[in-house]
């Protein structure tokens, strides 16, 4: 739908690139060293040659991909090998790397299982998506208490969420979308106050949209809410609708049922995307959509309202795409 990546990496990774230099001597942490070249000699093919720097004749902190701390000199506090074809497995050794606050692996072809990483207290940013990762989702990831951003997004990932999602308390955005996950959404989710962006479309996920969503404070400002294409049924939450800065609310293609809020003009003055198609939603379409003055996209399309289309539709000025078919409208 055009928003394919969570939106802060760029910003916060210029905030943050401030404060690592590559370092220049020959000697340096041993665990960090021995770390990397684990992590190596897991790679079985680097087709660009990435990896060819890393080797003993340089310092591992002017490796490719590599930044080292100023505060603490010689701690690798980055590793971003993203877009590089690289194939293989990421070892439990990068553990070790107990310095590192990013870790971007994406657009890679590393297979297996994801290691548990719940020794990186300090990991703000972890970015493993468009690779081929299988298994769950380990609980012992949830044990980092820094994360800002996790993108886990587009691989084989199984299993359900892990429960305790909830203690990532300074979780700013989270894209798990494109995997095979199950289970239930974790109500959990409430507990991250700083929550933005929540991305959990395309998976095979089940049971209720957790009311506890709708009581997030800071869910919004130029964010959105993806839940599409799963198997989650139930009614729509009214408390979504308190969500009054959210961007894009995508519920589609589940098995949604029930009637819209009469208030849904209370949504947001913000709102931009309303996509609810493909659902079991059922009664009248409220006249109050009319007041959702920002909409760019309404997709009702694929379900079974019933009565008059409202009047109020017509004058929504940002309107390009509107789709309202295969329901039971009688009239305008």
């Amino acid at each position: 739908m055009g928003l394919s990546m969570l939106v802060l990496p760029v910003l916060l990774g210029l905030f943050y690139g401030a404060s690592d230099i590559n370092c220049s001597t020959v000697h340096g942490n041993t665990t960090d060293h021995r770390s990397l070249l684990d992590f190596k000699g897991a790679i079985r093919a680097d087709p660009r040659g990435a990896l060819r720097s890393w080797n003993e004749n340089i310092h591992y902190c002017m490796w490719s991909g590599i930044k080292c701390s100023t505060m603490h000199p010689e701690r690798v506090t980055v590793l971003n090998l993203a877009n590089l074809s690289l194939t293989g497995q990421i070892t439990p050794s990068l553990g070790n790397l107990t310095f590192l606050w990013e870790l971007t692996l994406s657009n890679n072809l590393f297979s297996g299982q994801l290691p548990p990483l719940n020794r990186l207290i300090r990991l703000e940013f972890l970015y493993l998506q468009n690779n081929l990762l299988q298994g769950n989702i380990p609980n012992a990831l949830t044990n980092c208490s820094k994360p800002l951003l996790l993108d886990l997004s587009s691989n084989m990932l199984v299993g359900s969420i892990p429960g305790n999602i909830g203690s990532l308390y300074n979780l700013v955005g989270i894209d798990l979308s494109n995997n095979s996950l199950t289970g239930n959404i974790p109500p959990t989710f409430g507990n991250n106050t700083y929550l933005k962006e929540l991305r959990l479309t395309h998976n095979q996920l089940k049971g209720s949209i957790p009311e506890d969503l709708g009581k997030l404070p800071n869910m919004g400002e130029n964010r959105a809410v993806f839940l599409g294409q799963n198997r989650l049924s139930g009614r729509v939450p009214a408390t979504l609708f308190n969500l009054s800065k959210l961007i894009i609310l995508d519920l589609s293609m589940n098995k949604l049922r029930g009637t819209l809020p009469y208030n849904i003009g209370n949504l947001s003055a913000a709102l931009q995307w309303l996509v609810l198609g493909a659902n079991n939603l059922s009664g009248t379409m409220p006249p109050s959509i009319g007041a959702l003055k920002n909409l760019t996209v309404l997709d009702l399309g694929g379900n079974n309202f019933v009565g008059p289309i409202p009047y109020s539709v017509g004058n929504l000025p940002k309107l390009w795409k509107l789709d309202l078919s295969n329901n039971h409208f009688d009239s305008w």
